[in-house]
């Protein structure tokens, strides 16, 4: 069995009345696709975007048992005025939540709510709880301020109170030290980084313990850089037992890598190398299967990677299934 933990949708349409601010999706000639218009964003969408039917034909092609959908990540859009977040949001939630509901053992979905005003995001959160979803996914960044901003505290607080998951999805932004070519690539890297580090080091980690949080491809470089910090943490390499005296920012802990560990990590990372290298540091049980499709093609078969991993059988069966069920807060559907 494999739950794929990072796949996309998008709404086939929008309301006709919607505000002139609002995506919109244009038919292409001659094709089943969509155009999304949005801002500067222009993108072909192919069926399997908005088609339920057209997905679990994919699904099967690949060898996928279950999709855990998001918004395509375009659509967090946090520089709109707050009411017309909001109603994008509604509407992206309700679509997501008919999807979904036309096969509940093989999709569940995460929504999206207006994170540019914390309040707002936060009281939207019962009304994704109600419609049925497990949780939302959120930009790694808020306009530029981090996600560990004490800003965000209540909107993570409240999230842990409801039992609902959080996706953080790297959401790369223009940088002056970087062409705009590599946003795809190392700014998404360096942007699932900062989100992980901040809810460690801005103190959400350790105010929300039992938060469930996953990270798009694995947080990007966090993995090489928790090490360093729990050297400065301990005073010690190789996770050797604390000195503290040697130490150069010791707190009471837990430490840095026990924060990373209470993450969960979509394993998304092209290389079986790099899986290994996750799994030896943080932990098979934190790992998900992620693709983006149909954003980007799913490996053939999907999970390829995973199992040259060399994993053992009941540890490659939580990373391909069980995982995923945990980080939602569900038990996994009865086919």
């Amino acid at each position: 069995m494999l739950a794929d933990a990072h796949a996309h949708l998008l709404p086939r349409d929008y309301p006709a009345d919607a505000p002139s601010c609002f995506p919109r999706m244009e038919p292409v000639d001659g094709e089943s696709a969509r155009m999304l218009l949005f801002g500067s964003v222009k993108f072909k969408a192919r069926d399997a975007f908005f088609d339920a039917e057209r997905r679990i034909e994919e699904m099967a092609a690949s060898g996928v048992d279950f999709e855990v959908l998001s918004p395509m990540p375009p659509l967090l859009r946090y520089d709109l005025p707050v009411a017309d977040g909001l109603a994008l949001a509604r509407h992206v939630n309700e679509f997501t939540a008919a999807l979904c509901a036309t096969d509940p053992s093989r999709f569940a979905g995460l929504g999206m709510v207006p994170l540019q005003d914390p309040d707002v995001a936060t009281a939207e959160l019962a009304a994704v709880r109600d419609a049925g979803l497990r949780g939302v996914e959120i930009a790694s960044n808020v306009l530029g301020v981090s996600i560990g901003d004490e800003r965000f505290l209540p909107f993570f607080a409240e999230a842990e109170r409801l039992g609902l998951s959080v996706f953080v999805h790297a959401m790369p932004s223009l940088t002056d030290r970087l062409p705009a070519s590599t946003m795809g690539t190392y700014v998404v890297g360096l942007e699932g980084a900062l989100a992980a580090a901040s809810l460690i080091t801005g103190g959400t980690a350790a105010k929300c313990p039992d938060l469930r949080v996953s990270f798009s491809h694995a947080a990007g470089g966090f993995g090489l850089m928790v090490p360093r910090a729990q050297y400065f943490w301990s005073g010690t390499w190789n996770e050797e037992p604390p000195v503290p005296e040697r130490a150069l920012q010791h707190d009471d802990g837990p430490s840095p890598l026990e924060y990373a560990r209470r993450f969960y990590y979509d394993s998304m990372v092209f290389d079986v190398r790099a899986v290994r290298y996750l799994v030896d540091l943080l932990g098979a049980d934190r790992l998900l299967v992620g693709s983006d499709f149909p954003a980007m093609p799913r490996e053939d078969p999907a999970g390829r990677t995973l199992r040259m991993a060399g994993l053992p059988e009941d540890e490659l069966a939580e990373v391909l299934w069980g995982n995923a069920f945990r980080f939602l807060g569900m038990a996994p559907p009865v086919s």
